[in-house]
C-alpha cells in the first residue's frame, strides 16, 4: 500500500502552521528560529513529494532539499551568531527587548 500524495501535504501543512504559530506568538528568539526550521522542514517534505509523484527518475527534489538544507544551515549559523551577539550586549533574547533599531 502506498501513501497518497494528499497524506504528505496534509503532513507539510500542519508542520508548516506549527513553525508559522511558532514564529508569530513567540517572544524568545531561539524559539522563533526553531519555528523557522520547522517551516523549512514543511518545505523539504512537499519538495520531497512532489518529486516522489511526479518524476522519481530525476534527481530534482533531492537537489532542491539538499539546498533547502544548506540554506537551513547557513541560516541557524547566521542566526544563532546574531542572537548570540545580542545577548552579551543587551543581556537578554526576548524580542520585545531587542530595540536595537530605535534611538
Amino acid at each position: 500500500m502506498m501513501v497518497q500524495l494528499e497524506w504528505y501535504l496534509i503532513l507539510a501543512a500542519a508542520l508548516f502552521c506549527v513553525g508559522l504559530y511558532g514564529v508569530l506568538v513567540r517572544r524568545n528568539a531561539v524559539a522563533i528560529l526553531m519555528g523557522i526550521e520547522l517551516m523549512l522542514n514543511a518545505v523539504n517534505i512537499n519538495l520531497l513529494a512532489f518529486w516522489r509523484f511526479t518524476e522519481p527518475a530525476a534527481a530534482t527534489g533531492q537537489a532542491f532539499a539538499a539546498f533547502v538544507y544548506a540554506v537551513a544551515a547557513a541560516e541557524v549559523a547566521v542566526g544563532l551568531a546574531l542572537i548570540v551577539a545580542i545577548y552579551r550586549n543587551r543581556q537578554t533574547v526576548d524580542m520585545d527587548q531587542i530595540n536595537l533599531l530605535k534611538w
